[in-house]
């Protein structure tokens, strides 16, 4: 049903229409029993004629009523008028974030925050219980203030059908109308979990897989699975993962590994609470990068106690940084022995076999794997080691600086993967690798065979430049197992030139 402006349904007189969806159409209304401005969203008219799914509806939004947060959208009411069943609804100002990404993707520190009022918002509802099903950009609206407001919280539970026979791919109101014709692109429905498309039972983790989605289509500017035909977009879903090198090279590490514990198609690996999503987000906007995602409680002092303590404190450490900066320091050596289980003998004896993390806390190596290698991690402290998963006939491994990463060749390529696990990803192609080296500018160098030189690549993908070049011809020398050095021993050896730094292994200084 279409209302025209100036249509009184009970006290709500239409002003204007919003919008349309698979969940009704969407009008700008003036209460005039409260004189303030609210949405009227008027009910699909298969819904509204089925008594069942009315009454159903009415119960579920009372607990849709009881959400209590500033970044959801309230509902104030279900209502009746003219033959005509409507939800009234809090009128947000401001566009969609759907319309905001249509510019392109957001800055980091803006798509950071953006994400993690979302993610305060679907705590709140899922600590009532309450599942949204159907969190995309188009229900998220950001106010001209800059505030988020996520709408129709538990609305696509609420006017499901009690048939559970019929699959929810069909039933979700994710899905376009025109899902069945080919050549559609479908938008909205790039957000399903792999359970919702295979129309299983769904829980707050179907919540967590579309968050992922819609962080990464903040960050990268597009979604992460597209599909001109229902069964093409579900395939994507289930089988394949997104491409992680869409996402921008100031990504922090910490938002990275939250996507990917996110987007787990397996919803057992996937993350537990969306409170931690939250959490890893406060803490990327402060500056914390950690992987653990744990913001530091801070105390905040009352300060005309604690000043003279205050001021103490900064004379003592002044002190201290003055007396370590012209003492010298002579670090002793460590000496160690590792006995490797022999279900998980060293291989690869041409290349190395192994590496230990620059914080002394990790070691991998390549161990065996059938009739084959692949990687395996230990903590220093530890007996047994744990294989990562995708390293099948890895060899040459080596640590990322902060130790969060480990890069390796395999396949003729140079890939990457987390210490904490998950999929590998590529680099750039790298034939019969004879070593690398990651420096903390994330700018890797590595050699992709004796005789092509050394060259360098970021850490995050792309194409490969080279620094130097090889000899050719018989007992010509050749460029392998290069080393990248700190840049206070650039400065302490005295090479000023980028000549000598290469010659010596080091990166060029931007």
């Amino acid at each position: 049903m279409s209302l025209t402006p100036n249509t009184r349904l009970g006290p709500y007189e239409i002003v204007a229409p919003l919008g349309a969806g698979g969940m009704g159409e969407v009008y700008r209304a003036k209460d005039t029993r409260l004189d303030r401005d609210v949405a009227i969203k008027v009910l699909p008219e298969t819904f509204a004629c089925d008594p069942e799914r009315v009454a159903r509806f009415q119960r579920e939004a009372k607990v849709l009523a009881s959400l209590n947060h500033p970044h959801i959208a309230a509902i104030y009411g279900f209502e009746e008028a003219n033959a005509v069943r409507f939800l009234v609804l809090e009128l947000v100002e401001g566009e969609t974030l759907a319309d905001r990404l249509k510019t392109g993707p957001l800055p980091v520190d803006e798509a950071l925050s953006v994400c993690k009022q979302i993610a305060e918002a679907v705590e709140t509802a899922h600590e009532q219980g309450v599942i949204h099903r159907d969190l995309k950009p188009a229900n998220v609206k950001i106010t001209p203030d800059g505030a988020v407001k996520v709408l129709d919280f538990g609305l696509a539970k609420a006017m499901a059908a009690e048939d559970r026979s019929t699959t929810e791919i069909v039933n979700s109101p994710t899905i376009t109308a025109d899902y069945t014709r080919p050549g559609v692109i479908l938008g909205t429905a790039a957000y399903m979990s792999p359970e919702q498309a295979r129309g299983r039972p769904l829980d707050r983790r179907t919540d967590i897989w579309s968050f992922g989605v819609v962080l990464f289509e903040c960050l990268s500017g597009q979604k992460p699975f597209v599909g001109d035909t229902a069964t093409d977009l579900v395939a994507k879903i289930l089988e394949r993962e997104p491409d992680w090198n869409a996402l921008p090279e100031t990504t922090p590490t910490n938002v990275r590994m939250l996507l990917q514990r996110s987007m787990q198609k397996d919803r057992k690996q996937r993350l537990r609470d969306i409170g931690e999503a939250w959490v890893v987000l406060d803490g990327a906007l402060a500056g914390d990068f950690s992987v653990a995602g744990l913001v530091p409680v801070r105390s905040l002092p009352t300060w005309r106690r604690a000043m003279p303590w205050f001021v103490c404190a900064i004379l003592i450490a002044a002190l201290g940084a003055l007396w370590l900066s012209i003492r010298p320091v002579k670090q002793p050596a460590m000496r160690f022995t590792l006995t490797i289980p022999e279900s998980q003998a060293l291989r690869a004896p041409r290349w190395p076999m192994m590496d230990i993390s620059p914080d002394g806390t990790r070691i991998v190596f390549v161990g065996d794997k059938d009739s084959g290698r692949q990687l395996y991690l230990r903590l220093i402290h530890q007996l047994d080691a744990t294989p990562l998963a995708n390293t099948d006939d890895a060899y040459c491994p080596f640590f990322s600086p902060d130790g969060e990463w480990i890069a390796f060749a395999q396949k003729g390529k140079l890939r990457k993967i987390s210490v904490l696990g998950g999929p590998a990803t590529t680099i750039c192609d790298a034939a019969d690798l004879r070593g690398g080296s990651w420096g903390v500018d994330g700018t890797i160098v590595f050699a992709p065979n004796p005789r092509s030189g050394i060259w360098r690549v970021p850490a995050a993908g792309g194409e490969p430049v080279k620094l130097t070049e090889a000899g050719t011809g018989q007992g010509a020398p050749s460029h392998r197992w290069p080393q990248l050095l700190p840049d206070e021993c650039l400065a302490n050896r005295g090479f000023p030139s980028r000549r000598r730094r290469v010659r010596r292994g080091c990166a060029p200084r931007s």
